[in-house]
């Protein structure tokens, strides 16, 4: 088996393609192990939060919003983009929690972190789990250019979406996995 060195391949050039608030695009021209040439173009990204909001009674917290780039209504578990406002990415999952759902967790903790789609973006997401849920003291401003309807799912109804093939999005099937592993 070779090594990750063998792997690595060498950014021969890159050029800024598109600067964005949230993502930055390139274009490398790489040197590939074997010395051949080839492009790539990557969107790096300032990373991201996932929540896994379980209720008392044990339903999970999703939030149905059109999404432009798939032309679809989706059901995503709470998230959002890591931005100036915090200091790590429990901060983000605190104010996005706020924003999203005005809830706050009495237990706040990661799960995990994975790479939202390594293929193209460097895009970092960290899962949390929230639980002891109440009402915020003091909500936050609301992202004024979403418009997000909340839809709690019991266990059941999760597993039956996931196995049919309608939850589709990659954050929330992860918060789901989870869910199950702690149902027992």
């Amino acid at each position: 088996m070779k090594d990750e060195a063998e792997f690595a391949e060498k950014v021969l050039s890159e050029n800024d393609k598109f600067q964005g608030k949230i993502i930055r695009v390139t274009e490398q021209t790489v040197e590939l192990p074997d010395g051949r040439q080839s492009t790539r173009e990557i969107v790096y990204h300032s990373g991201a939060i996932a929540i896994l909001a379980l209720t008392a009674e044990n339903q999970m917290i999703v939030e149905r919003q059109w999404r432009a780039p798939i032309q679809a209504v989706t059901y995503e578990v709470p998230a959002g983009k890591l931005d100036s406002r915090d200091t790590n990415t429990l901060d983000a999952a605190k104010r996005e929690l706020n924003e999203e759902t005005r809830l706050e967790a009495g237990n706040l903790r990661e799960i995990t972190t994975f790479y939202t789609s390594v293929g193209f973006s460097d895009e970092k997401m960290t899962l949390y789990l929230a639980t002891d849920l109440s009402p915020v003291k003091q909500a936050l401003p609301q992202d004024d250019d979403e418009e997000i309807e909340l839809v709690y799912w019991d266990f059941a109804k999760a597993t039956e979406l996931f196995e049919n093939g309608q939850m589709n999005d990659a954050k929330t099937v992860m918060a789901y996995l989870y869910w199950k592993t702690i149902q027992g």
